[in-house]
Formats: C-alpha cells, sequence, structure tokens
C-alpha cells in the first residue's frame, strides 16, 4: 500500500511560505511606542445647503471629541470639484487628501437622498485613494458613520458609508447615529436637542475615541498582510535577480 504524502511544513500548510508567515502575540501590542498628542479626527458632511443638518450634527461631534480631548477638523466640501472633474492638483482636493492623511479617525455624516447617500458625500470619499505612493491614507484607521433623514428613521446611508469604509480599509466602529426629521432636532442656534438621538451621537463619538485610542499606535500592526509581505519580497527578488529573500 503506498504511503500518503507528507508535508515537512510543521502545520502541514504547504502552499505557505514559513519565511514570511507571522504568528501574532500579544507582546506585538505591548511593545509599541504611545503616541502623546491628542488623537486626530476629521469629519466629513455631505450636504452644502444653508441649512445643513449634517453639517449641525457634524459640528455636534466635533464638539464632542473636543470635550473629550481630541483634535479635529471639519471639511467644507463646497467647491469640491466632482471626481475625475478636475487634475488631483485642484486646491480642495490637495486640502482634503491632506486632512485624510493627517487623521487617525474619521467621522462621515450625510443626508438620506433617494434612499441613499448623497454625491456630495460620495464624491468626497472618492476624492480619497486608497494609496497615495506607498501610503494608504485611510487604511487602519477608525470610522464612524452617521445620517439625517427627512421623514422616519432609515439606515440606508449608514449602510452605504460601512461598505465605503471597508473598501477604503478603515476600521468602522459597530455603533452608528440615525437621526429621523432633523429638522425637529435642532434649535434656532444650531445646536442639538436632548433627545435619545442626542444620547446616541454622544455614545457614537465616545465609542470612536476609544477606539482610535485603542488601535491608532498598532495600526501597522493590525494591518500588515501576509499577501502583501509576499508581494514585496517577490518584487524584491525580481529586482535583486535572485530567486528566493
Amino acid at each position: 500500500m503506498r504511503r500518503a504524502a507528507v508535508s515537512h511544513h510543521p502545520f502541514d500548510l504547504p502552499n505557505l511560505d514559513a519565511a514570511l508567515f507571522r504568528q501574532p502575540i500579544a507582546t506585538d501590542f505591548a511593545n509599541v511606542a504611545r503616541a502623546a498628542h491628542a488623537p486626530r479626527f476629521l469629519l466629513l458632511y455631505g450636504s452644502i445647503r444653508e441649512k445643513s443638518y449634517s453639517r449641525l450634527l457634524t459640528m455636534e461631534a466635533a464638539r464632542l471629541l473636543r470635550a473629550m480631548g481630541g483634535e479635529t477638523r471639519i471639511f467644507d466640501p463646497r467647491g469640491m470639484p466632482l471626481p475625475d472633474g478636475a487634475p488631483d492638483t485642484h486646491l480642495k482636493v490637495q486640502e482634503l487628501r491632506q486632512l485624510a492623511s493627517w487623521a487617525e479617525g474619521m467621522v462621515w455624516c450625510s443626508p438620506e437622498r433617494h434612499g441613499a447617500m448623497t454625491g456630495i458625500m460620495k464624491a468626497q470619499i472618492d476624492w480619497i485613494p486608497l494609496t497615495v505612493g506607498a501610503v494608504r491614507p485611510t487604511q487602519g484607521k477608525t470610522l464612524a458613520v452617521m445620517e439625517v433623514s427627512g421623514g422616519s428613521q432609515s439606515f440606508n446611508a449608514v449602510n452605504q458609508m460601512r461598505i465605503l469604509g471597508r473598501w477604503m480599509r478603515m476600521i468602522t466602529i459597530p455603533n452608528q447615529s440615525s437621526v429621523a426629521k432633523a429638522f425637529l432636532e435642532f434649535d434656532d442656534d444650531g445646536r442639538m436637542k436632548p433627545s435619545s438621538y442626542y444620547e446616541r451621537v454622544v455614545d457614537v463619538m465616545e465609542e470612536l475615541y476609544k477606539f482610535t485610542l485603542l488601535t491608532r499606535d498598532v495600526s501597522s500592526f493590525l494591518t500588515d498582510r501576509y499577501s502583501e509581505r509576499k508581494e514585496s519580497a517577490e518584487q524584491l527578488s525580481q529586482r535583486v535577480g535572485q530567486k528566493s529573500i
């Protein structure tokens, strides 16, 4: 009787490059330098109306993040060109990309229009590239999603933004905010009234802040991938003319 083939890999993983395989251990998280600066957050909103409830909700979120000790920047989408409608040297595009690189976490807040996020919101996200040279400006960064609706509560926009956050390789926190009949939830000064909706916004910003503190220093470790290590090794091998590294 023929004997079955035996793999020489210790874990019987013959298709694995053992030299590039990493076994995650707890000290990978413990032995990292801890940032001393305040967590940095970029906030985007999806409306340019004079009275924009997504902007008002975004401003409320920024106040909460600052109260927790964070540093915030709110991007103004007015004057932003359509994706591919201008070169990426456009001043608004450059401003957005620089802020995306600066931030350690983000808040995306969109109105729901025709059952979806607005084109203004999507255009901003589309202008943020997956890579700039060797840098991925959104990978491993935290994200919170929020939406405002003119009618009953809906989750279409936040669900879409979650998909985009995953595509942008972001750590999208579990909690989210959806404010129904937003025109009833803000006073004449543009401040959010006390309500369960407001309390949920506090919850979301608190969770975002915690996730950012937890992950920002280990982001490069969390997003380090076997497939990319293997690809880099193969590229280096081709460049130096070696069969293996």
